[in-house]
This record gives structure tokens, sequence and C-alpha cells, in this order.
């Protein structure tokens, strides 16, 4: 071979392994900084007394990904009528996601008969969620918000009793949550009911304001494995009133108060999976205004803190 043909030959084998390490790079330029998907909590407009198929339709208007419905719009729409699949076949006309509901059965507390017909109107309600193509439900210490104190060890096997109950229907029970709760403020106590469902689907529906509510600090979403969060509750809360008198009405949208919000975006970001960020708000001002409007100022604010959080 001629030198001429032999360094023809290496500049050509040099061209070819390059190109899957151009390529590669390439590739690495445009993946995203985050996998979050932006949805819209019904509550942020419920002060507009829409009907469901018109919050649906608000919510894929303004742009979200998806829509967290509340149980009771969903139920007043049967009882109105109106069917599972015309909910599903809106939805996927639209090109949004039903990505969550908001339901409170008592499934957590210690009156056994209570209970008993908290699993029974759960089951009930996952399998009309399973025929809208909903996949999630809250699970909230409904029930329990007062003393006494729950033992948290049976929570657990209550929640987990729910998890079987999500396998049978399809749409997973997240347990979330509640700041102002006497049970599950916390969140260890919500971690550590998780844990000890001893369950593969167990996973938690952490909230901003909540955890600012119930006194625990941001750090405890840097302890929460990947698997166990789908979906984030967005929102922000200001710096009045204190932490003890603040309720749910005081929330803002995301940016406009003084949550370390980036901070809690970052723990979520280092997950490196696919999270739900669900605007959820029941500010009265926000009810003044139209629907599409607070719907449309609410994702560009979300989207803003995202980006911020980023870099």
């Amino acid at each position: 071979m001629t030198p001429l043909s032999r360094r023809s030959m290496l500049q050509k084998t040099g061209a070819i392994a390059a190109a899957p390490m151009i390529s590669l790079s390439s590739c690495q330029e445009q993946k995203p900084k985050h996998q979050f998907t932006f949805c819209l909590n019904t509550s942020t407009i419920r002060g507009q007394n829409l009907k469901i198929t018109d919050e649906i339709k608000t919510a894929a208007e303004a742009g979200y990904d998806g829509v967290e419905i509340w149980m009771n719009k969903l139920n007043a729409h049967i009882q109105e009528g109106g069917t599972t699949k015309d909910i599903k076949n809106l939805a996927t006309d639209l090109g949004i996601k039903i990505e969550n509901c908001i339901s409170f059965p008592q499934w957590i507390v210690d009156d056994e008969q209570k209970r008993s017909e908290a699993y029974d109107q759960a089951r009930k309600e996952m399998d009309l969620l399973a025929e809208i193509g909903c996949p999630r439900v809250a699970a909230p210490p409904a029930g329990a918000t007062n003393p006494p104190s729950l033992n948290l060890l049976e929570a657990a096997k209550r929640y987990q009793k729910l998890l079987e109950i999500g396998r049978e229907t399809g749409v997973l029970p997240q347990l979330e949550l509640w700041g102002f709760s006497h049970n599950l403020h916390l969140f260890g106590e919500v971690m550590y009911v998780a844990s000890e469902a001893a369950h593969p689907d167990a996973c938690i529906l952490p909230d901003i304001y909540h955890i600012y509510k119930g006194g625990s600090d941001f750090e405890g979403l840097r302890m929460l494995d990947s698997s166990a969060i789908h979906m984030f509750h967005m929102n922000d809360y200001p710096a009045s009133p204190s932490r003890e008198d603040i309720k749910d009405s005081h929330r803002v949208f995301p940016g406009d108060g003084v949550a370390p919000i980036g901070k809690a975006l970052g723990y979520l970001i280092d997950k490196n999976k696919p999270i739900v960020l669900s605007l959820e708000l029941f500010n009265e001002d926000y009810y003044k205004m139209k629907a599409l409007d607070a719907a449309k100022e609410g994702l560009d604010k979300m989207k803003m803190v995202v980006e911020k959080a980023i870099g």
C-alpha cells in the first residue's frame, strides 16, 4: 500500500469513527434540561364555577400538557347526564392528559366502619377514573385532620390496602401531605407511611405550600427516591401572614412569593425522571380573573421559575 493510499484510508476511518461522536454530541446539546410537564389543578379556576368540560378546555387552550380534576366535578357531569366516555374523548381530542384527581375518601381513619366505606368509595371512584384515562388519584389524610394522633404503622397498612385497590383498578393513589392537618403534616411522617406500606407502588404527592405550612424543610425532597414521586403541586406563599396563620387562600403564583422554589425544583431535576408540575391555588383574587387569563398567567410563571431553576 502506498503512503498516499494508507493516509487516505486513515482519513476515511477517522471520519467514520468521528461520526457517531458528532451525532452523540449533537444529541446531548438538544437534550432538554428538565423532564417536567405542566399541569393545571382546576382548583386554580374553581371560583369561576365552570363545568368540568370547560375546565379541561381552559387548561388545553392555555397551553398545559395536563389537567388535574376534582372528583365532585366529574360526579356532577355524570349526574347531569354526561358520561366518562365524554370526558375521555374530550381530553383526547384536545391533546391534553388527565393526570390526577382530587378526592377525599376517609381511608386512613381509625373508625373501621368509616374506613370500610371509604375503601368502597375509593374503588368506585378509581373505576370511573380508569374509564376517563386518569392514572392517579390523591390520597390525603381526609378525616384525620384533627387529634387524636394516628398510629403511623397502622396508617401504613391502610395505605397498603389502598394501593392494592389501585393495582386492581389501574389508578395509583398518591399519599398526600397536608400541612394544616394534625396527622401527616410533616414530610417525615408521610415518608414513613409510604415506606412502611411496603408496596412497590407507594409514592408521595408533595406541595410547596403544604411542606411549608406543616413545618418541614424542603431538604426532605432530596431524600425522596425518584420512583416515589410522579407529581408535585406548584404554588408559592407570601412572607405574611405567618406560617401558623397562613391558609390555602394565601397561595400565590409561583415566583410571586418567598418560597425556595428553585431549591425544591433543583432536587426534582436531580431525580432525572418525568415529573408533572401541577399548579394548585385557591386564591380569591385569581377567581376574579377570567379563567383562561388566570390559567395562562399561572403557566407562564411556572415556566419562568423552572427556567430560573435550571439556569
